[in-house]
């Protein structure tokens, strides 16, 4: 182990693969609401959960930047830096496709900030918002893997694949998904995240079902349901932008009646 490493962050990061395991031993998702400052940090906390995830999206919104890697890392390190040092429990920090970091450079950055897990994905939005192949990410996140190792930091790994996304037809291209999210798991990923399937229980069936880690979904948390989730064997739950969008349009509906135009 890096002396460097804090006895802090080696606790949270076993906590967070500890309630994973947890999670999935009672059958129930690991619901990880998504925050982006110390406020929403806190909030979550007093609400009842024991771990959470520091979104991309919102965090660009709540420093005025634009998500898909318009920030700079040195920025989210230190941002999400603030955020953890809020809190007494594990933080999960998306960071995109690496922010054109080698794996080593990554998890530094990420031990820096205080992370116990990450998320990251294949879209590489530095390159025109090329999609990696498959190969190329699974590499990708085996380097994020073996760097951790190397670190003796047991970070969490949600390796997340935007080819759902990007499909026309998401069903169509369910085979390659599939054959995408393995590849990451043999890399070391601890848990997979296709994206833009919340919506679709035959997608969601088959994908819980094509691998042996918990599948990540989003979800909104007024118009979602935690039990429809927990039926399809989902085992991870984050909100991405969805929390900070619910928050938004209750913040409008409250506010409207005091503007001049009310």
């Amino acid at each position: 182990m890096s002396p460097s490493v804090p006895t802090d962050l080696l606790e949270r990061a076993r906590r967070l693969g500890a309630l994973h395991e947890g999670a999935r031993e009672q059958r129930r998702p690991l619901v990880l609401p998504t925050v982006w400052d110390a406020w929403s940090a806190r909030t979550a906390v007093a609400a009842g959960f024991d771990a959470l995830t520091i979104g991309s999206h919102p965090l660009a919104d709540s420093r005025g930047e634009g998500d898909h890697e318009e920030q700079r890392f040195e920025d989210v390190i230190a941002a999400a830096r603030r955020i953890v040092d809020s809190v007494d429990v594990p933080v999960s920090i998306d960071l995109e496709a690496g922010y054109g970091q080698e794996p080593a450079a990554l998890v530094a950055g990420l031990i820096e900030a205080g992370g116990a897990g990450l998320n990251v994905e294949d879209t590489v939005h530095s390159e025109g918002g090329r999609l990696r192949t498959s190969d190329e990410h699974a590499t990708y996140v085996a380097g994020i893997r073996a760097a951790a190792d190397a670190a003796g930091v047991p970070l969490w790994l949600n390796a997340r694949t935007d080819l759902f996304l990007h499909a026309e037809n998401p069903t169509a291209v369910l085979d390659e998904a599939v054959e995408r999210l393995r590849a990451l798991v043999t890399a070391g990923a601890d848990s997979v995240y296709p994206v833009r399937i919340q919506d679709d229980d035959e997608l969601i069936t088959a994908v819980v079902a094509a691998v042996d880690v918990p599948v990540n979904c989003t979800a909104h948390p007024v118009k979602h349901d935690l039990e429809r989730f927990a039926r399809l064997g989902v085992g991870r739950i984050t909100y991405g932008p969805l929390l900070q969008a619910a928050l938004t349009d209750s913040m409008n509906g409250m506010l409207a009646s005091w503007t001049s135009r009310a």
